[in-house]
């Protein structure tokens, strides 16, 4: 087979916490950023370590990244702001408040049980005793000993370990043998580790991005979404019957888009040594305008779902028909405003999805030949002379725990087979610009594009349900006493940056994932209590008093979605 038939991959890795912290307190409410450093970050850096012939882009949200610094400056300054990485290097474990005792029972079995719990026998033990306990109706954590909740602690630690520190830690080797009767000497070395792990992890990826042998990109800083921030009306681009908020406009949302921009490339400037070339726009949330803002900011390229390029080929060319999917899904777009261009890469969804959803139930060979096969089906069917790009994207972080032994089998195999493949070239966004530049790959023009995001094209995940858009209206109430309190003066500029900060975080898109009854109710409490949190802290901070509104439920979730809901699919099944 002739060179020229090459297909080029770009796998693509988002990373992404929102901000957990309080900021009025500095403590941590949800501890996912460092559950999921201490297990995902490190598996995926390990990966390619391992592979030096793979190529992949990583997404790494700058709030995220805050957040990792923050917890490294925590070890550092032995000033432990997060509660429940505070209780596993606790000195006493006898007399705990109620509530400390609390946050340890409901904190140390979250996770897949199947792939997180069960495969270790005394952490099944532990689980089994607080459910014997759970079933006769007694207040669990009266009943159980110092020494039961000091297991606790160490083996929901251990289990949200990346297989990669499993395999080559002889600490965490030991206290897995060791399996029960944890000593403080125990906790307090693991989480020493943990520390370690954390403070390594910028680094690590520094280095990988220094050889070569990836692309850092970024998100505008606190993860919101662009488009819904410049105009509430760009919904209906692919929902034209959605209800609004009581506002059609965010209140200043352009200005608001723009600083999340410049703080990221401000931010990854100073992690990377440079400004990120491309960025994932929050939630893969695009419109004409959101696109042309980031190419007036001098990004090169973004990224998108692959719902969101259909719905812009209809809009673009008024046609009720579009050719087959592979004559137009695998290439990079160029969108213009007349001045500026950036090019717009489109999700597989079904390679994607398949990641996310399908292939954690296979055994990681069938897995893996699968996904080659697909690829090599869409390379076979390329015609003579041109060049497919698939661009593969998904979370890097929330798939791992259905995986056995965290993807490890999954993502080791697959790495290998693409980067030693003849017809796949393992590629970063950047590099297909070049060799769009180079007249090597082809590029389409995209004359309109219509507002989306990559889960069904559509913004139907954040707003045009009841309690989205009443969440959207609280926002918006705050944002005008923002507006008022900063234009009057009465601020310091201490004090203003702080304000700045608040609104920041109380515009992230994660709140508004959240809001919706077919959530589970324990993921929808979490994260409406930490959004009215934010929201009353923002007012806090203006030093104008919170409406009471504040102190009611947003939503009520009773759902049970794949995942738990950490994902979405790109196409409704």
């Amino acid at each position: 087979m002739p060179a020229s038939s090459k297909l080029y991959l770009n796998l693509y890795w988002h990373m992404h916490q929102p901000d957990y912290r309080d900021s009025i307190t500095g403590e941590y409410v949800l501890p996912w950023t460092y559950l999921h450093a201490l297990k995902d970050y490190t598996d995926m850096a390990h990966h390619l370590e391992s592979i030096p012939a793979a190529r992949v882009t990583f997404n790494f949200v700058p709030v995220l990244l805050d957040q990792l610094e923050d917890y490294a400056e925590q070890f550092r300054t032995s000033e432990i702001r997060d509660p429940l990485l505070a209780l596993l290097a606790e000195k006493d474990l006898n007399n705990l408040s109620d509530a400390r005792c609390e946050l340890i029972i409901q904190s140390c079995f979250k996770s897949h049980h199947e792939k997180m719990l069960s495969p270790f026998t005394h952490y099944q033990r532990l689980y089994n005793i607080f459910k014997t306990l759970e079933s006769e109706s007694v207040t669990p954590f009266n009943y159980l000993s110092a020494q039961y909740k000091a297991d606790l602690l160490v083996w929901y630690h251990l289990a949200w370990t990346g297989e990669s520190i499993r395999r080559e830690n002889k600490l965490v080797q030991s206290l897995m043998a060791k399996g029960f009767q944890f000593t403080l000497d125990d906790r307090l070395k693991l989480f020493k580790l943990i520390g370690e792990l954390i403070a390594g992890l910028i680094p690590r990826y520094k280095k990988l991005q220094k050889s070569g042998q990836i692309e850092i990109s970024s998100t505008p800083h606190y993860h919101p979404i662009l488009p819904l921030l410049l105009d509430f009306r760009a919904t209906r681009d692919a929902m034209p019957y959605a209800p609004l908020p009581r506002n059609s406009m965010y209140p200043g949302g352009r200005l608001r888009a723009e600083a999340h921009i410049t703080q990221a490339q401000d931010s990854h400037a100073r992690r990377f040594g440079e400004k990120p070339v491309g960025m994932w726009p929050a939630e893969g949330g695009v419109s004409h305008t959101a696109l042309s803002l980031l190419a007036q900011h001098d990004v090169k390229w973004a990224a998108t779902g692959e719902g969101v390029l259909a719905n812009s080929l209809y809009k673009s060319y008024q046609t009720s028909d579009l050719p087959p999917r592979a004559d137009y899904l695998y290439k990079p777009y160029r969108v213009t405003d007349g001045v500026k261009d950036i090019a717009c890469f489109f999700r597989d969804d079904l390679l994607s999805d398949k990641i996310g959803f399908e292939y954690s139930k296979l055994h990681s060979n069938d897995a893996v030949r699968d996904f080659i096969s697909t690829l090599e089906h869409i390379q076979k069917s390329t015609p003579k002379g041109e060049h497919r790009v698939v661009s593969v994207i998904l979370d890097g972080e929330n798939a791992w725990e259905y995986y056995p032994y965290n993807g490890y089998y999954f993502l080791s195999e697959l790495y290998q087979a693409l980067s030693a493949h003849p017809l796949i070239e393992m590629t970063t966004f950047s590099d297909i610009l070049d060799m769009c530049k180079a007249g090597t790959v082809s590029s389409g023009d995209l004359p309109t594009v219509a507002a989306g995001s990559w889960v069904y094209g559509s913004f139907s995940t954040w707003i045009g349900s009841p309690e989205k858009n009443f969440g959207w209206d609280l926002l918006c109430d705050a944002k005008k006493v923002y507006d008022k309190v900063m234009q009057s003066g009465q601020l310091s500029c201490e004090e203003q940056a702080a304000c700045e900060r608040q609104l920041s975080i109380c515009e992230g898109s994660d709140w508004f994932w959240w809001f919706g009854d077919y959530n589970s109710a324990v993921s929808v409490d979490s994260f409406d209590r930490l959004y009215r949190r934010n929201l009353g802290n923002l007012y806090h901070l203006l030093k104008q008093p919170a409406p009471s509104i504040l102190n009611k439920p947003i939503s009520v979730g009773s759902g049970d979605p794949d995942m738990g809901g950490t994902m979405r699919r790109g196409q409704e099944v």
